[in-house]
């Protein structure tokens, strides 16, 4: 007998990616209306109901705009769609944003530099020695990268709860947990900052310290390791962030 799994997913779900990649590539272009539920439902044999629910669920995206009278119109999801659009852009095909791993790699760096900064000037006594001390056990994990890199986010994550700031916890879970995935960068792009102890410990020297420029250069120095200068290569596919 086979032990791998057998996907189950509803009608509604495959037909909901189908319009989205239709949207994202710009086959079903903005302002334009929405094809009606019975041509969908004739088009891809389903029925109405669950033709309804996928465009629920391109309306929650904001995808589309379902006005009163029951019109639906395709919207300009560069002008609408909020950061959750990433994790889909990221599932698309044929997404034309082949590059969304730089992009999220540059948001990561900006975000993680402020949360730095937040951090030095707003955390706790407790938080503080408890940052300096994983920067410390930091030191004595890998050199395997996964292991470094589980360190690492288990490090950041006290860093962003000490910066007070809870929109960039949410962008941080966001991107570490396994919806973004930093764009499932390659490993061997993030060696660099992942191998870079001495950086992380004077990071969390400075929190400590309370020296919130020097945090925040600091962190963007550490986290700009990860950001490439050209485009990733689609061949360097899947690492891990």
């Amino acid at each position: 007998m086979t032990e791998q799994p057998i996907r189950r997913e509803a009608v509604s779900d495959q037909l909901f990616t189908l319009l989205r990649d239709r949207i994202l590539t710009g086959t079903l272009a903005a302002g334009a209306p929405m094809t009606a539920e019975r041509e969908l439902a004739a088009e891809f044999g389903v029925n109405r109901h669950a033709v309804r629910e996928a465009v629920k669920r391109l309306q929650q995206a904001r995808l589309v705009e379902v006005s009163h009278g029951g019109r639906t119109r395709v919207l300009d999801w560069r002008r609408t769609a909020g950061l959750d659009l990433a994790v889909q852009l990221a599932r698309a095909t044929g997404s034309p944003t082949h590059d969304l791993r730089r992009d999220v790699l540059e948001m990561r760096a900006s975000i993680g530099a402020d949360a730095a900064r937040l951090c030095a000037a707003r955390c706790s006594r407790e938080t503080a020695s408890e940052i300096v001390g994983a920067a410390a056990g930091y030191v004595g994990c890998g050199p395997d990268l996964a292991e470094l890199a589980a360190a690492d986010v288990a490090w950041w994550r006290l860093v962003v709860e000490g910066s007070g700031n809870l929109a960039y916890l949410l962008a941080f879970n966001t991107l570490v947990d396994g919806t973004l995935t930093a764009g499932e960068v390659p490993m061997d792009l993030r060696a660099a900052e992942l191998l870079d102890i001495e950086g992380h410990v004077r990071l969390a020297a400075l929190i400590a310290t309370r020296d919130e420029d020097g945090a925040e250069a600091a962190a963007r120095a550490l986290l700009a390791r990860s950001v490439p200068t050209s485009p990733i290569a689609p061949e360097r596919e899947g690492g891990q962030a």
